[in-house]
């Protein structure tokens, strides 16, 4: 399959060196909010996308692979002249920031993964899930999804933020959305993560019952070259959302590291 253009929102100076954020399944490009200001301060021109089948991205047919979800991100940073780029991915946009590092080193100046995973079974819940969107639309997986990106805590301290996070992985399309379930559920990096060469710091949500540190944070930064792990309180698997701060600090330092 052929890259698409992805939509993306492009802010801070044009010289400045390129940090690309791409998002979790069921979120668009607004999940990065909290992220935008604090980069574009520090000198960094900061570069958000819709996934391809999410937001206002296209929606081809289905099937898509991991390696379609990282050429269309190739595509997009030739599109803006950028050589090289810093990659900050979670979930889904960790698992292409993963599949970036080991297919095109030369383009990726570094890598913060959040929240992702290597390889992220039973294959079975993938399919599920893209037969329950095909049928009944995503509005009947956002409260699920919610649920996962948010801490119960969280969830009720700040009912109007998960009702607009419930919203946004409502609007995703049907097709965008399972195709993407298809790539995740065929997914497995783990043996060739030991040819990433870019600087990583892999961040985890300590509450995160998508990706649980353990099981899926470690085995990255253990085979990973130099990987540094981080695990954040209070974080379930939209921990980039629910703990800024933190999460936004950590990027930072690694960016101004790397």
């Amino acid at each position: 399959m052929s890259a698409v253009k992805l939509h993306r929102v492009v802010e801070g100076p044009g010289d400045g060196p390129v940090v690309v954020l791409g998002g979790s399944l069921g979120s668009d490009l607004r999940m990065w909010e909290p992220q935008v200001a604090p980069l574009v301060e520090r000198g960094f021109r900061v570069v958000r996308y819709d996934t391809r089948g999410h937001g206002a991205s296209p929606v081809p047919p289905g099937p898509y692979e991991l390696e379609d979800l990282g050429a269309d991100v190739l595509a997009l940073l030739d599109e803006l002249g950028a050589e090289r780029a810093h990659l900050v991915g979670l979930s889904l946009g960790g698992m292409t920031g993963m599949w970036l590092g080991v297919h095109a080193p030369d383009r990726v100046a570094s890598l913060v993964l959040c929240c992702t995973s290597a390889k992220l079974g039973p294959p079975s819940m993938w399919a599920d899930r893209a037969r329950t969107v095909r049928a009944e639309g995503t509005a009947a997986v956002a409260a699920a999804g919610v649920s996962r990106w948010l801490t119960p805590g969280y969830r009720e301290r700040h009912p109007d933020r998960a009702g607009f996070l419930r919203a946004m992985i409502a609007a995703v399309p049907a097709e965008g959305y399972a195709a993407c379930c298809g790539a995740i559920e065929r997914m497995d990096l783990l043996e060739l993560l030991p040819k990433i060469t870019a600087p990583t710091l892999v961040v985890a949500g300590a509450d995160d019952p998508a990706t649980p540190p353990g099981e899926h944070a470690r085995p990255i930064a253990e085979v990973i070259p130099g990987a540094r792990l981080e695990v954040v309180a209070d974080a379930a698997h939209l921990g980039s959302y629910e703990q800024p701060a933190e999460f936004t600090r950590l990027i930072l330092d690694h960016l101004e590291r790397a």
